[in-house]
């Protein structure tokens, strides 16, 4: 029996200050609720430039507290005004000196469900994160929402096969990466990795990136965000590589069913014979 719903993910461009980024971001969220949306994820970071191009530390004044910072409680207001689930990406400050990148994920009320935070943390040029990040220390959450079961995995997470395996053992039916990753470093891994962590397991993933050259560097940002089903299969076209999109697309939640009666994956996990994998 289907069981359709329609999720949406926005890639756009630094507009140049936090204010109006927020403000494009609501813009989105009413679009997509227009569009029927139950769902949206925004981009890594969202309101914010990628100011992990550069080291210093006056971007520590982007972090906040989740979920008790301003920009929670707004989008939750917004959230519950929709009827939209909402997943933020964001910059956390849990106490002064003790900063993470992660993910708000807010339900269709308007309820505060949990955050999940980034656990693989990068540090080569151009994406100097440990400067700005601690590793997540809080699991692979799932969150119980309004559309179904929802995982997030941050960026530079979605190269370990590990957390995407974890996401799945708990439930997971979407999976949304959030994502600031350039032209010149990944490309050749965005319509691979994805795709090939949907299929082997089970699930559909949102995958964001943001758009553009920001003036901290010369990162540039390629967009292409798409959803992609349990057989790796697009779901509709993939986006702009240049331009702001807002991507809704109707996922069949059955199919993961269809697709793991398959392939009995989970049933032939070994994890008996998987101890020297957590060695360090």
């Amino acid at each position: 029996m289907s069981r359709v719903i329609r999720a949406a993910i926005f890639q756009t461009a630094w507009t140049g200050d936090k204010e109006s980024m927020i403000q494009v971001h609501e813009q989105a969220a009413r679009d997509a609720a227009a569009q029927g949306a139950q769902v949206l994820c925004f981009q890594e970071l969202f309101y914010g430039p990628y100011f992990c191009q550069v080291q210093d530390k006056a971007f520590y004044e982007y972090a906040e507290q989740i979920p008790d910072g301003p920009i929670v409680k707004r989008f939750q207001a917004l959230a519950k005004e929709l009827g939209l689930v909402l997943v933020l990406p964001m910059y956390e400050e849990e106490q002064p000196g003790v900063l993470y990148n992660t993910a708000a994920v807010i339900d269709a009320d308007g309820k505060y469900l949990g955050k999940y935070r980034k656990h693989h943390i990068p540090q080569v040029p151009g994406f100097w994160e440990k400067f700005y990040f601690r590793p997540g220390n809080a699991g692979w959450p799932i969150f119980d929402t309004a559309v179904g079961r929802i995982g997030v995995y941050i960026c530079y997470d979605r190269h370990f096969p590990e957390g995407w395996r974890a996401l799945g053992l708990g439930g997971a039916e979407i999976v949304f990466n959030p994502s600031a990753t350039s032209r010149g470093l990944s490309r050749y891994l965005w319509q691979l990795e994805q795709p090939a962590a949907a299929v082997a397991n089970e699930y559909f993933i949102g995958a964001i990136n943001r758009v553009g050259v920001e003036d901290l560097g010369d990162n540039d940002f390629y967009g292409t965000s798409y959803f992609v089903d349990p057989e790796a299969q697009f779901v509709g076209e993939v986006a702009s590589d240049k331009e702001t999109e807002l991507v809704v697309r109707d996922l069949d939640l059955a199919k993961l069913r269809e697709v793991r009666d398959r392939w009995q994956f989970f049933r032939d996990r070994r994890p008996d014979a998987y101890e020297p994998l957590t060695a360090p």
